[in-house]
């Protein structure tokens, strides 16, 4: 008999991949979902095995609901932003939710979640540190409104394992892939394919979505239990990043180095640019701050965990995506 998956961002950028990955096998798949629009940059076929549910995080009802005769969660739903202007919701979604789900599960007696964080919910670290399973969070002015948001939605998933929730944490870096260039990480190759001038020699974690994904589902179907992982592909510059993303494009590389001056000269500019638009700012002063850090992210824990798995190197990553995307353009060309 297959086991019933509830999945909760299954429409997102991540989720969406994670059900792929589960769609390989003889899961039964529920998925809750805020409106009828499934995801573009997968093939339809994939959504159609899903049994799809309306409703979002704060419909505790619903989220009673769908977890009935469920095996294991998989809360993947979040909101990422550096946004000022979505501050409120994002500690809404990210902590408030979070809570919702943890106490609907339990209540409905389901055995096993688990939980897509983020490092953000590790804290940065001293330049040029490293970052484990091990590292401990420290409030301080460098963490993001966006990681301690993702810190105290953890604090809720702990609470529910002390509660009797079998918990499994994964913390992936900045995830890449093909998705809606649009929202979260993808609009890094948007603002590459636009030609965003600005570059920092800052360092962080990058990994690819597909293997995030594989990395999720191979977690929840072992006895792994009350762990936490951090999943990180390489750690590359920011100049790299969007380096390797213009080439792939075939556009210009950016060419401004933004210092810590510049970078607060380029934010507010930015803030200014967006009430003008409407349009989100490419840069905010959160990410302004993150992308003049080096914090690099050690993955060792998953692979002694999983060692059949294989990270996909960066390179053909971001090579696949920008052909994906270039390929998506010229579709949409009259």
């Amino acid at each position: 008999m297959s086991q019933t998956i509830f999945i909760t961002g299954g429409t997102g950028f991540l989720g969406a991949y994670i059900i792929k990955e589960l769609s390989r096998e003889d899961f039964t798949i529920r998925a809750l979902r805020r409106t009828d629009q499934l995801p573009s940059f997968l093939p339809k076929e994939i959504f159609e095995r899903v049994h799809w549910v309306e409703g979002d995080l704060f419909d505790v009802v619903t989220l009673e609901e769908c977890m009935k005769d469920v095996d294991i969660v998989i809360h993947a739903a979040a909101l990422v932003s550096f946004n000022k202007k979505e501050r409120d919701l994002l500690y809404k979604t990210n902590v408030e939710g979070t809570a919702n789900v943890v106490n609907a599960a339990i209540e409905a007696g389901v055995k096993r979640m688990v939980h897509v964080s983020s490092v953000a919910a590790l804290g940065r670290t001293s330049e040029g540190e490293e970052v484990d399973e091990e590292k401990k969070w420290v409030d301080a002015s460098s963490n993001t409104h966006y990681a301690v948001s993702k810190y105290r939605g953890e604090m809720e998933v702990w609470r529910g394992m002390g509660e009797g929730l079998d918990v499994v944490i994964v913390n992936p870096s900045t995830i890449l892939g093909y998705g809606n260039w649009q929202q979260s990480s993808s609009a890094l190759f948007k603002n590459a394919y636009n030609e965003f001038p600005w570059y920092t020699e800052g360092i962080n974690g990058f990994v690819d979505v597909e293997d995030v994904a594989r990395a999720t589902v191979q977690l929840m179907k072992s006895t792994i239990s009350n762990q936490r992982f951090l999943i990180n592909g390489e750690n590359w510059s920011f100049r790299n990043l969007f380096n390797a993303i213009a080439d792939g494009f075939g556009k210009k590389r950016p060419h401004l180095k933004a210092t810590p001056l510049m970078g607060a000269i380029a934010w507010r500019l930015e803030a200014v640019k967006s009430l003008f638009t409407g349009q989100k700012p490419l840069l905010t002063k959160e990410t302004a701050k993150v992308a003049q850090t080096a914090t690099y992210f050690n993955h060792n824990k998953l692979l002694k965990a999983l060692p059949e798995f294989r990270f996909t190197p960066l390179k053909e990553c971001i090579d696949k995506t920008c052909r994906l995307y270039l390929l998506e353009h010229q579709n949409k060309m009259p």
